[in-house]
């Protein structure tokens, strides 16, 4: 088994942005370090001769002219529907820290 020391799981749980309990530093270690086994594991299957799969399904993407669309109702009438707007634009609370 793939052995994670205490600082390798630190800094996983760093770069998540995620605070850890001792017991689940503990705990993944463990879990992590089978995880990394398996992905070893699969490191060793040979797959010479096989073609990449970029999708199994065999749909293709459907795609479609970028043409604007006129909708009912006018922007006038939108943005007073809006909680708040600041001229032409509808306001919204900050999303991103």
């Amino acid at each position: 088994m793939v052995k994670l020391t205490r600082d390798d799981v630190l800094h996983m749980a760093e770069l998540s942005r995620l605070q850890l309990s001792d017991d689940e530093i503990a705990r993944l270690q463990n879990e992590l370090g089978t995880i990394l086994e398996y992905v070893h594991q699969l490191d060793a299957v040979d797959v010479s001769g096989l073609e990449p799969t970029t999708q199994v399904s065999h749909l293709q993407n459907v795609m479609r002219a970028d043409e604007p669309i006129e909708y009912q109702g006018n922007r006038d009438a939108m943005l007073k529907l809006a909680p708040q707007s600041d001229g032409d634009h509808i306001k919204a609370r900050r999303m991103v820290g």
